[in-house]
């Protein structure tokens, strides 16, 4: 089952998508189940995509990218979302969505030729870096610490729920460089796996996305190089921001992909399953359920293509993309739930993709900035 094709692709992104989805069908989702088993998936996989070109669509040829631009990043994400498994598309996701961007947007020629040339290419894996242990969505109130010291930073403190913490070789880390000041206070520095004080404090279980590897990360007396801050200093919240919007598409498109591999799953068992005489797709209470999945994903899917039609022709969508990564990823939930119930005893108690699925789901509620915080975004652009 495939949906209707959208406008916003043209003929190019439908061929790339098919690229896209053979070589995930024979590179990832085989694996999909011993790499959940695991706890991660190997870090050659990020060569395996850098081989397709696929970690650099957005960015400019002298750097290894192609310059395909943003709609094919989030065929990217679609296909990824597809695949059976969060914490593949979350770790893929995040290298390419959230870690790289501010090097690309803030760093300088040096500074992108160093980090962003080999992150592109899956010879350096690459994190961001922003919540604490102390604090969440509220970015302002980061406490790790970068005091001056001559030609360096000194920074102290910790960062969680870190995506691709366990195996980076460089994380974007937003870390507070003036005490006072609030979000005026905050610097993006680069601060590299081998730098003294630099650990990672334990890699975290998770219900869901257990094929990513997540971190606790510490820092004690790091001495970070000036020359490894993004932009200038006490900018740090502001370059934050600037890519937020890119994150929650980014979540978004995977939740719609997912919720509709997810409606795929019930449909597949409900015309195979047999009760009371009847295969559960003839019974009136599961062929409602399910075209009340379906409805729910086809509003979820056109509210987030309109987003990113907005965001990639660069029109004001703050509003329409925080409206999207609620409708994308409360569908998810809701569809994945009602999967694992066509499912019924054999969902729960049984491995059967859609029980990962459904744990899968339940972070994008809350990650990417939660959606209690994206309907304060909301009330805010209405001037409430």
């Amino acid at each position: 089952m495939t949906s209707a094709r959208s406008a916003i692709f043209a003929d190019e992104h439908e061929a790339f998508r098919d690229t896209v989805r053979r070589f995930i069908a024979k590179e990832v989702t085989p694996s999909v189940e011993a790499w959940e088993e695991a706890g991660e998936f190997p870090s050659e996989l990020f060569k395996r995509f850098a081989a397709l070109d696929l970690l650099g669509l957005k960015y400019p040829e002298s750097l290894g990218g192609t310059d395909a631009g943003k709609l094919y990043e989030a065929v990217l994400f679609e296909e990824l979302g597809r695949c059976g498994s969060g914490g593949v598309f979350a770790g893929i996701g995040a290298h390419v969505a959230i870690a790289t961007p501010p090097v690309f947007n803030f760093g300088s020629e040096a500074q992108r030729r160093r980090w962003l040339q080999p992150a592109i290419s899956g010879d350096l894996v690459m994190a961001l870096a922003i919540t604490e242990p102390s604090g969440g969505s509220d970015i302002a109130q980061v406490e790790s610490s970068a005091r001056r010291d001559g030609d360096h930073y000194v920074v102290n403190g910790s960062k969680t729920f870190i995506t691709n913490g366990v195996r980076a070789g460089a994380v974007v880390a937003l870390v507070r460089t003036k005490p006072e000041g609030g979000h005026h206070g905050l610097s993006i520095l680069v601060i590299e796996k081998e730098t003294p004080g630099y650990s990672v404090s334990r890699k975290l279980n998770k219900l869901g996305w257990r094929a990513s590897d997540t971190a606790e990360l510490t820092f004690q007396d790091c001495r970070v190089p000036v020359e490894n801050r993004l932009g200038p200093e006490h900018e740090g919240f502001y370059q934050a921001l600037a890519n937020f919007e890119w994150e929650r598409i980014w979540i978004a498109v995977g939740a719609v992909a997912s919720a509709q591999r997810s409606l795929e799953l019930a449909i597949d068992y409900a015309a195979n399953r047999v009760q009371f005489g009847k295969r559960l797709a003839e019974m009136p209470v599961i062929r409602h359920k399910i075209a009340q999945m379906l409805l729910r994903i086809e509003q979820a899917r056109h509210l987030t293509y309109h987003a990113l039609w907005l965001h990639v022709n660069r029109q004001p969508c703050t509003k329409e993309v925080a409206m999207a990564k609620i409708a994308a990823t409360e569908a998810d939930v809701a569809v994945a739930d009602e999967a694992l119930q066509i499912h019924g005893g054999y969902g729960y108690m049984m491995e059967y993709p859609v029980q990962r699925a459904w744990r899968d789901a339940r972070l994008g509620p809350i990650g990417a900035g939660t959606n209690e915080i994206m309907r304060d975004v909301i009330a805010r652009e209405l001037d409430l």
